[in-house]
């Protein structure tokens, strides 16, 4: 396999999943043309010997899916012209962000069957891909919806075409005639669960008890909101409890926007690609059905093109009630996308490790912390007790972080202090700092160790504390 591609400028940049099968081995087009004839007429050679495909040949992207599901999946696999073509490392990052979500202990499991966890992909397409990669490469058992006949008919014969697999996913049709929630149904039924705040206020959101269609309207400032078929309310049927629901939505809102980059053609009709009001409005309208449907599943996802969206649809999170928020970064070449999810289960204390720690960059979370004191004054107090050590801190009130940087004796007198002197509760958070990259403000010793401690208030009364080493140029752990 080809080796691993360089990072502009040496730094490490948060992409691909350490536990996808092209972390460390990037799809070899001269060994799979070597070994599928089929694929070969696509593959070229740059002037310094490298194989290549053109990215903007709808079949040379589609070949390439097919023989990457067959060489390194085992999955029969086709879609007809024009129908949406998924990447695989891709799409295998978000499997395995699910995999994290499921295996941490933030959101507790509530199904007891077993270790079997079963999804709902909202809009599988012909191409199915999530089902397929969910069902053979973990075991997970899929529900698949979508509404139009060529993609019933497509998602189904990848699904029989691969009878190992087969009886773990089923394909759901949703029609247009289906029981339908629009948004103007849920405004006298979905409302706030909590009251936002800030630190420095104890008083209610002026837009406390109403709905949530309408706080999300009220504040995107977005005049359109999804009213097409069904997608979760009216499609999961009575008494049916998921694990997760994950999508890959329609971005864009008109199929001209969706065709504005020439360098990539992946296909995708007009239902695959475009709704009115984009991206933000569908997943606004999940959003909804998750209001509706709470602890129906265990964690609510999706798939976000535009990091301006995931901003917003953050914060929408937080006003609708739910307890937990989530997000990551999937990153294919020169492409970003963001992985959203949230729970309205009850969150539990949790430290979460970076996927860095196999590479010594110590990085922790805790989430879900009970305090009676605003983040900023958490952010004091952990200045407060280090500074006590002799070490040095520089805090920004801005972005809630304290940089530090101390030698190993005052990280030895520190620790020592903690075992010795539970002075508050505020001092226990010193041995789990959020250890983070180096600040030039003061100076560094040879022996010195530099991290970061950040607080983010989640919700009202709940704070995350995340810290991460700053002794490599290298990512710290998704939220």
């Amino acid at each position: 396999m080809a080796g691993k591609r360089k990072r502009k400028n040496g730094a490490e940049r948060r992409g691909i999943h350490p536990r996808n099968r092209y972390s460390d081995n990037p799809p070899d087009f001269g060994l799979l043309a070597s070994l599928y004839p089929s694929f070969e007429p696509y593959v070229f050679y740059s002037r310094d010997g490298r194989p290549k495909i053109d990215w903007t040949d709808f079949n040379a992207t589609r070949e390439l899916t097919r023989v990457l599901l067959l060489h390194d999946h085992g999955l029969e696999w086709w879609i007809p012209d024009g129908q949406l073509c998924p990447t695989v490392p891709n799409r295998s990052n978000y499997i395995h962000w699910i995999e994290d979500l499921l295996a941490s202990d933030t959101i507790p499991a509530n199904r007891a069957d077993g270790d079997v966890k079963k999804g709902f992909d909202i809009g599988t397409g012909a191409n199915c891909i999530y089902p397929l990669l969910g069902a053979s490469i973990l075991g997970w058992q899929f529900v698949g919806s979508d509404i139009t006949d060529v993609a019933i008919e497509w998602a189904n014969r990848n699904v029989e075409s691969n009878p190992h697999i087969s009886g773990l996913i089923e394909i759901r049709r949703v029609g247009a005639g289906d029981k339908m929630c629009h948004v103007g149904e849920l405004q006298n039924t979905l409302k706030f669960s909590r009251e936002c705040s800030s630190d420095s206020s104890n008083a209610k959101d002026q837009n406390d008890g109403r709905s949530a269609s309408s706080v999300i309207e009220s504040h995107s400032g977005a005049s359109k909101s999804y009213n097409g078929p069904p997608v979760l309310l009216g499609v999961v049927k009575d008494g049916e409890n998921f694990d997760f629901c994950m999508c890959n939505p329609p971005f864009f809102e008109t199929m001209h926007e969706a065709g504005l980059n020439p360098k990539t053609s992946c296909g995708g009709t007009s239902e695959e690609m475009v709704c009115s009001g984009g991206e933000h409005a569908f997943i606004a309208r999940i959003i909804e059905d998750s209001v509706k449907l709470k602890d129906t599943f265990r964690w609510y996802t999706s798939m976000v093109g535009r990091k301006l969206n995931l901003n917003i649809l953050v914060s929408e999170l937080w006003k609708v009630g739910a307890t937990v928020v989530k997000t990551t970064e999937f990153v294919q070449g020169r492409t970003s996308r963001w992985g959203l999810a949230w729970s309205f289960l009850p969150a539990s204390r949790k430290i979460i490790p970076s996927h860095k720690i196999e590479e010594n960059n110590l990085s922790f979370m805790l989430e879900g912390l009970q305090c009676q004191h605003s983040a900023f004054h958490v952010l004091q107090s952990v200045e407060s007790y280090i500074r006590k050590s002799g070490a040095s801190c520089k805090l920004d009130a801005v972005t809630f972080k304290v940089d530090i940087t101390a030698s190993k004796d005052q990280i030895d007198a520190i620790l020592k202090t903690e075992t010795t002197d539970n002075r508050s509760e505020a001092a226990s958070y010193h041995p789990e700092l959020n250890i983070s990259s180096s600040s030039n403000d003061f100076p560094i010793q040879p022996d010195a160790l530099r991290f970061r401690v950040l607080v983010f208030q989640l919700n009202p009364g709940t704070l995350l504390v995340r810290g991460t080493s700053l002794e490599r140029e290298s990512g710290t752990a998704a939220s």
